[in-house]
């Protein structure tokens, strides 16, 4: 009855085979298989400086503002990566998201409003506003309230 034996260790060493030939581009070293990346030529780099805009307090919010639209003319770029400064006495106005939203606090200080609670805010904050979420920003003391605001652009 060796034979039953020998189809057994047959068939774990065909399993074997084929796990082997399966993942061996897996672990191979990267040197050996993996072919170089093709650089792209849209990568770039922009300057806060050289995109600066004033503007009014967002979402009819009140006083003035710097926005600093990082890459809103990237294409095929989904993100907005967008960093703004509140000047003192300025607002985002209150308003209800119609996606998801990031706000990352850099440096100052703030009174967030959020779904009908207030707190304030300050550097290292990270406040994460979900898709129907009510919320506003307004600066607080003599510093610039400087926050990151990410988001996914709406589909065209």
């Amino acid at each position: 009855m060796i034979l039953p034996s020998i189809r057994r260790c047959s068939a774990v060493a065909s399993a074997f085979v084929f796990a082997a030939t399966a993942i061996a581009p897996a672990i191979a070293p990267a040197h050996a298989a993996a072919p170089s990346p093709k650089p792209r030529s849209d990568s770039y780099v922009e300057q806060a400086r050289d995109i600066a805009q004033a503007q009014p307090g967002p979402h009819e919010g009140e006083g003035r503002t710097t926005a600093y639209p990082f890459f809103a003319h990237a294409e095929g770029f989904d993100i907005v990566f967008r960093q703004r400064s509140l000047h003192p006495g300025a607002s985002i106005g209150e308003h209800t998201n119609d996606k998801d939203e990031i706000y990352y606090v850099l440096s100052g200080r703030g009174e967030l409003m959020l779904d009908g609670r207030r707190r304030q805010v300050g550097p290292g904050d990270a406040v994460l506003t979900r898709d129907g979420s009510r919320h506003g920003l307004r600066q607080l003391g003599d510093e610039d309230l400087t926050i990151i605001v990410v988001y996914r652009k709406p589909a065209p």
